[in-house]
């Protein structure tokens, strides 16, 4: 299938959030990605429930929605109600993860898994077959703008390959440092979703930013 393009929204102008949200609506984008963070599993805080809820009421597509946060179980069913469609939690942060995916398919949202950057596929391995998408994190979880770290390629290419070994219907979500130079050497390796936040909301023009991130 073509890749699919989900701006990070923790890079655009909160001064002026409609305005951003509206942009993505009329762009090729795909998804509108939510970064949730909780200052205790990762050193930041962004945006929580409020805030999405009023997201949903302006969006016209998909909140795939990255749960940095501990226990994330408490949330799912909240994050669910304020509008989530896909609900990614961080293997590190769940101490029964099979339990957490299913909390989450349960209240009839897609389950993600997250991998950050020291985490290894091998993980995933009795998980992969139940999640619906593995999102695996090019930066270290917390802040916008990092440098991406290239041992990503390795691990899309070793994903793919346990995805495929396993015989598991799990899409691939990248996210973090993604620009134009890697968003197509990271689809060719396997990746079927680009988050991009910088890249886009930091361009001059990020409406045709987006096109270029889909159309390479």
């Amino acid at each position: 299938m073509p890749h699919l393009l989900a701006p990070s929204l923790l890079s655009a102008n909160f001064l002026n959030l409609e305005k951003d949200i509206e942009m993505v609506n009329r762009s090729q984008a795909d998804w509108f990605h939510l970064d949730v963070m909780d200052g205790v599993f990762v050193p930041n805080i962004s945006f929580g429930l409020p805030v999405i809820e009023k997201i949903k009421q302006a969006a016209t597509k998909p909140l795939d929605v990255h749960l940095m946060i501990i226990d994330p179980d408490r949330f799912a069913e909240r994050f669910r109600k304020a509008g989530a469609d896909i609900i990614s939690v961080h293997a590190e942060a769940c101490l029964h993860l099979h339990r957490s995916v299913y909390l989450i398919k349960n209240t009839g949202a897609k389950a993600g898994v997250v991998l950050n950057p020291h985490s290894p596929v091998s993980l995933l391995y009795d998980i992969i077959s139940d999640t619906d998408m593995v999102l695996l994190m090019s930066v270290n979880p917390g802040f916008g703008g990092q440098k991406f770290i290239a041992n990503t390629y390795n691990k899309v290419r070793e994903l793919k390959e346990l995805i495929l070994k396993k015989k598991s219907a799990a899409i691939i979500e990248i996210d973090g440092g993604i620009d134009l130079v890697n968003a197509p050497l990271l689809v060719k390796e396997g990746a079927d979703v680009l988050v991009a936040g910088n890249t886009i909301f930091g361009a001059p023009h990020p409406e045709e930013t987006i096109g270029l991130l889909k159309n390479f």
